[in-house]
């Protein structure tokens, strides 16, 4: 239990934290990489160089600093956070490390501006938080390894079907290669691949959201290309190395189904909106919604630039043919003059408050979302501007971003 002065003293200097927060993640990381080269393993290399892991553990340091007497308002981040280091594999060990290079990097950042008493504080601050991850992903290890089928670490999967979705999207199907039970899972989770590309020193790991509902022999990822959009912003190089070098037989080394943002069972309304690749947790949870509660209202409405990149609408067709209690919308951005002539889509533009509020009638509802961070921010904002309490706005982030409201 921190004593109160360390509290204060945390509290007080967390905006100073925070108004600093890019550049302190970025001096973490060159610390960090330098002691501790076998970490490259676990961290996304892309996102590096994009800058977004180096915002997004500022911010969460920031969020534990700001709520270090009460973590019970972090609670949805901190889920996040434990479920993403049990699926990397994260270990207590490597947290000393992690602290003492955090401390060191906001003294080097800082500079006169931090003295010995507030990093003493932070310190102290640092392990009360760490100990709580630590408990909790020790549970979570022990969960999945006493599922049917469960399993910790790494284990191969074979792709049994490889299934092109859109221009941009790829559908693979991995069953286990030892042919034994596979634990199943809660619509809404992702899968954790290692893959080790020739040429790369060290292994990449990656999160896929699982794309079909829970309860097959198999499961189902799928994966958006990720092209490079500027220098700065380099292509995924997993995502293109699934796409262009493996193929149906190849193995993958996978850890088990993890992650928080999973559907709910109420019986309220249930509102599903996907922007682009975003759709894939939202097909997982449409499919497993409809099995669970036959009765339950839901509307799918699902965002994209056209018909080329909209993935998995067949399987959506088949559902609303098939269950009354579905009602789907499509919206297209940039839409081709064949999605036009064939009427393919209900709305063109973006998702806007007033349109919602039009198909929707009342905001009585769960909404979930997911999709780019700007897609999500445009969405969330509406559902406040129209009333919808945070309880009933759930959503997921597919970059490691902690907020949509930061």
């Amino acid at each position: 239990m921190l004593d109160s002065k360390t509290i204060e003293i945390v509290k007080s200097t967390a905006p100073v934290l925070q108004e600093h927060s890019h550049a302190i993640g970025v001096r973490f990381y060159e610390l960090l990489f330098t002691k501790a080269p076998s970490l490259y393993n676990i961290f996304n290399q892309t996102n590096q160089k994009r800058g977004i892991q180096q915002d997004a553990l500022a911010y969460s340091v920031y969020m534990a600093g700001q709520h270090i007497d009460n973590l019970d308002a972090v609670k949805g981040m901190v889920e996040r956070v434990t479920e993403k280091h049990r699926a990397l594999g994260v270990k207590a060990e490597q947290y000393p490390i992690v602290g003492e290079t955090l401390l060191e990097a906001v003294k080097d950042v800082l500079g006169d501006g931090v003295n010995d008493e507030i990093i003493e504080a932070w310190g102290k601050a640092y392990q009360e938080i760490a100990d709580i991850f630590i408990s909790i992903e020790n549970e979570l290890y022990e969960q999945v390894e006493q599922e049917v089928g469960g399993w910790t670490g790494l284990r191969s999967f074979v792709i049994d079907q490889k299934v092109k979705e859109s221009d941009v999207i790829t559908s693979f199907y991995l069953k286990a290669q030892d042919g034994k039970p596979i634990p199943t899972y809660q619509a809404g989770q992702y899968l954790t691949l290692q893959v080790d590309i020739e040429g790369d020193q060290y292994s990449h790991m990656r999160h896929y959201t699982i794309s079909d509902a829970p309860g097959k022999d198999y499961y189902r990822i799928s994966v958006k290309r990720e092209d490079a959009l500027t220098e700065d912003v380099p292509a995924g190089k997993v995502s293109n190395y699934l796409h262009q070098q493996l193929g149906e037989g190849d193995v993958l080394q996978v850890t088990a189904p993890a992650g928080e943002f999973t559907v709910s069972t109420e019986e309220m309304p249930l509102v599903l909106i996907s922007g682009g690749v975003g759709i894939t947790p939202m097909m997982s949870m449409l499919k497993d919604a409809v099995q669970e509660n036959p009765e339950r209202e839901i509307t799918f409405i699902h965002a994209a630039q056209n018909s080329n990149v909209h993935a998995l609408q067949q399987e959506v067709l088949e559902l609303i043919n098939q269950y009354d209690n579905v009602t789907s919308y499509i919206v297209y951005s940039e839409p081709t003059e064949q999605d036009r002539k064939d009427e393919l889509f209900d709305r063109e533009g973006l998702i806007e408050k007033e349109w919602l509020q039009a198909i929707l009638k009342d905001n009585q509802k769960d909404f979930y979302f997911c999709g780019p961070v700007p897609f999500m921010k445009v969405v969330n904002s509406a559902l406040k501007e129209w009333g919808v309490p945070a309880e009933h706005r759930q959503f997921e982030a597919f970059s490691p971003v902690s907020t949509i409201e930061a």
